[in-house]
This record gives structure tokens, C-alpha cells and sequence, in this order.
């Protein structure tokens, strides 16, 4: 299936490598002076400054990698940065690791995993840990991807590793298994890359590689071909979206649909991938010059990412009209329902702004994975559809803690400005309880944290821990 790829051409001119991409719109890059930017999707430049809890300002920088749906890290000279909602924000572990960045992974449990030229680290919990094979570094890793192990399907981190790959299982919440790997290689062929695609409702996470000759698929635990006109020399993937350059065709498979895509009239000389995210949109270089590409007029997801586990029922979920003309209808598709929505905030959950809640609420879904689409229908007869699966798990009634449910929003989200920063000091439980009610206002009214506000069901969560007792 042939399409006319949507472009929006960059204002900065972006250098090659690695970039990050916002499932909302936009992304993190690095310009060709050195300087990390954040741009729209259209390609205007957005605001993207040094938060001002910083001990130092990042300096120049090298690289820019995917840590989550809507944060980067950013190595620069002054150390790792965090890129989150228009800050640039200084880690606790800033300065742990120096210059030799080559690759990012998130896996299910929502770690995500740092690629170095020193050896494979796990960020979790605002953590930063080293893994390691005894006493020895895994170094020599080129690529990562999230995806089941051949063996037993379980959840696992891929990498290629000096040109073989291997995967990471965990055992426990703090042992994992370096397991070798088979991947069918034909004679005098070898490993380039790896990508995933995550699970959906009906189906779960697969593996994608790229060689010498081909592109591979693990799937239902087994191996299958992929086959082009052209030998395939570029991957990237994001959510349930493909994207393979093959010599002069750029390619891109929408996983839900189960459809293959070629992008027309575009100039793939000089072509190089920055990222993709899950909406079915890739930021590359055409020729030098840096664009946005979509696979059609898809609308934008706003509070709710790929794969979230949800445990709010009173999730919030936005969405953002298509880039171009506007279409008629805008709706929302959950559990077999259609949910009208009105503009200009399209929305779906939660309560408008007088309290009164709005006709749906989550807590009609059954514990679970869900898909949520939002279609766009325009007046031509057409519709474009965007779709999210996420996995729900209410709290409930459940007993809260400071311990187990709080302190690692606390360590990822507070801890640099409350502990040794310029904000009131809520180092300890027991200064959280005496500030909780301070708190969840805070929180529930967006001022807080400063670096951009928190996930719907991480606010959820606090109000939920506050008002059961504030046990520690």
C-alpha cells in the first residue's frame, strides 16, 4: 500500500544519531551546533531549558537517548541530563557515567536500560545500577530491544553484543540471567540491529532483526523472513509501528492493522532515522535537512502512553486533532463502545472542571489489557484511527504506603529539589506525612513537581496514599 507521507520540516538543522520522539507530538534532538532542542510537530522549537535546581548547566551536547514515553537523557559535558516536559533536569547520578552513550531500552517492568563503552546499567526508582557477569562489564553492546526470550517467552532485554546477541531475564527484582541467544544466520551473514514492537490486546511483544542480507521476526516464538524488492539497510520501531529504509524505499508496518506502507515522493538520498514514536510518526534527515514524517492525519493521545499500566479510574485521557484539515467527528472506541467527545479539549474520564464527572470513568473496565482507539472522521468519507493498549489494574481499596508506592515517585520526580534543592525539605516519611495534605494540592493542581507535572495515576496514587492514613 502506497501513501503520501504528512511532513513538517524541522527549523533547526538537527546532526545525525540517536533522537527522542513524544507519542503527543514533537521530540529532543541534537542541532549540528551541539545544542539539545525540543521541537512540535510541526517543527517549530519549543521550550526546552536548564532547570534552575541544577548545580550546573549541561554545556554541549553529544547525544540525546529515549529513557520512557515522554523523557529523554541527554549526555552533555557536564554529565547526564534528563529531558522532561521542557526541563533539563541533573540526576542525582549525573556525573556516574562519562561520555560513551550507544543505546537505550525500556523494557516491561519500565526499567530502562543504558548501553555504554563501560557496560550495561538499569535505571529504575531514579537508580542508576551496573550489570555485570561475574565481576566482568558487558561491553561491546551496539543495540537493545524489549522483547520475550526464544525459550520460555519471558520478558526480557535483547542486545547485541560484539555482533551476538544474548538476552537479559530477570529472576527477581534485583537478579538477572545473561542467557546466549540463537538467531538463524545464513552463511557469511551477520547481525546489524535489533527492534521491538510492543504487545497489544490481542497480541504480545515481538522481536525485529536486522542483517546483512534481511530482516528477521520472532514471533509466537518462532522465526520468520521478512521479504523486500530491496535488501533493507535501516530499522527503527516504536510502539506498534515498523519502519525499514530498503535502498531507495522507506517502508513502514503498522503492526495493529497488520499492513505494509510505502511512503511516496520522498528524496532518500542522505537518509538517516532520528526516532520514531508510537503514533506512526519517524524523524529522520532528508538530504540534510531534518522532518517529521506520519503516516496520515492521525490524532495526537495525551495522558495515556503505550503499554501503561493504569491504576487510576479517573484517568484523564486528551486527544489531540489530527495536524491539517479538521475532521468532522473526533471519538473516542473503548470496550466495544463508541464515546462522543467535543472540542476544543477532546477528553475521555476523569471530571470537567466543575467536579462533575463526565459520562465515562475506567472503572467500567474489567482488570486487564484494553485497546483504546480515537478515530478521526473527515467529510470526504475517510477516517484515520489511533490506537493505544494499555493494561488496567486499579488499586482499589488498597492500603497504600510511604515505603513501597511512594518513595520511588518521590527519588524519580521530588527528591532533586526537595532533599538538597531549593524546594521545602521532604526528605523522609515523616516530612511527607506532615506535608501531605501541601502535597497532593500541589500535585492535583499541577504546580508541582517543577519540572512538568506528574502522570494522572502517579497523582492518583498520592491523593489515594494521603487520604488512606499516610502509612508509612
Amino acid at each position: 500500500m502506497a501513501f503520501q507521507a504528512v511532513q513538517a520540516h524541522a527549523a533547526q538543522a538537527l546532526a545525525p544519531g540517536s533522537g527522542f520522539a513524544d507519542q503527543s507530538g514533537g521530540g529532543v534532538f541534537v542541532t549540528v551546533a551541539g545544542e539539545a532542542v525540543r521541537l512540535r510537530l510541526d517543527g517549530t522549537r519549543a521550550q526546552l531549558v536548564s532547570h534552575p535546581g541544577n548545580p550546573v548547566a549541561p554545556g554541549r551536547v553529544r547525544a540525546v537517548f529515549r529513557t520512557g514515553p515522554r523523557t529523554a537523557l541527554v549526555e552533555a559535558e557536564q554529565g547526564l541530563f534528563i529531558a522532561d516536559s521542557g526541563w533539563m533536569i541533573a540526576p542525582p547520578w549525573r556525573q556516574r557515567l562519562g561520555p560513551g552513550l550507544l543505546a537505550s531500552a525500556q523494557t516491561a517492568d519500565g526499567a530502562v536500560w543504558l548501553a555504554h563503552t563501560s557496560g550495561l546499567y538499569r535505571m529504575s526508582g531514579g537508580q542508576l545500577t551496573a550489570l555485570k557477569v561475574g565481576d566482568a562489564a558487558l561491553t561491546g553492546i551496539t543495540s537493545m530491544a524489549a522483547a520475550p526470550a526464544v525459550e520460555d517467552a519471558a520478558p526480557g532485554l535483547w542486545m547485541l553484543r560484539d555482533g551476538q546477541p544474548s538476552v537479559v531475564v530477570a529472576l527477581s527484582a534485583s537478579v538477572h540471567q545473561v542467557r546466549p541467544a540463537e538467531i538463524p544466520l545464513e552463511e557469511n551473514e551477520s547481525l546489524l540491529s535489533l527492534a521491538s514492537l510492543e504487545a497489544s490486546k490481542e497480541q504480545g511483544a515481538e522481536l525485529w532483526a536486522l542483517t546483512t542480507e534481511r530482516l528477521l521476526r520472532f514471533k509466537n516464538r518462532r522465526w520468520s523472513r521478512v521479504e523486500f524488492p530491496q535488501k533493507p539497510a535501516q530499522l527503527l520501531a516504536a510502539g506498534r509501528f515498523l519502519w525499514v529504509k530498503s535502498s531507495d524505499q522507506l517502508l513502514a508496518y503498522d503492526a495493529d492493522a497488520d499492513r505494509w506502507g510505502e511512503a511516496m515522493g520522498l528524496d532518500m538520498r542522505e537518509f538517516r532515522f532520528l526516532a520514531a514514536d508510537e503514533s506512526g510518526c519517524a524523524w529522520v534527515l532528508l538530504g540534510g535537512q531534518a522532518a517529521s514524517l506520519s503516516w496520515g492525519a492521525v490524532a495526537r493521545v495525551n495522558g495515556l502512553y503505550q503499554g501503561q499500566k493504569v491504576v487510576a479510574d479517573g484517568l484523564v485521557v486528551r486527544a489531540i486533532p489530527p495536524v491539517g484539515p479538521e475532521p468532522s467527528a473526533l471519538l473516542f472506541q473503548l470496550g466495544g463502545a463508541d464515546i462522543l467527545s467535543e472540542g476544543p479539549t477532546y477528553s475521555l474520564g476523569g471530571s470537567e472542571s466543575d467536579g462533575t464527572p463526565r459520562a465515562f470513568s475506567f472503572a467500567s473496565l474489567e482488570p486487564g489489557m484494553h485497546s483504546l482507539s480515537v478515530v478521526a472522521r473527515f467529510l470526504d468519507g475517510t477516517e484515520t484511527r489511533r490506537v493505544v493498549h494499555f493494561d488496567y489494574q486499579p488499586v482499589g481499596t488498597a492500603v497504600l504506603g510511604w515505603a513501597q508506592d511512594i518513595r520511588s515517585i518521590h527519588e524519580s520526580r521530588c527528591a532533586q529539589c526537595h532533599v538538597s534543592g531549593p524546594g521545602r525539605p521532604l526528605a523522609t516519611y515523616e516530612q511527607w506525612k506532615e506535608n501531605a495534605e501541601r502535597i497532593v494540592k500541589a500535585v492535583r493542581d499541577q504546580r508541582m513537581p517543577a519540572d512538568g507535572p506528574l502522570d494522572p495515576q502517579l497523582i492518583n496514587t498520592i491523593q489515594r496514599w494521603a487520604s488512606s492514613g499516610a502509612n508509612p
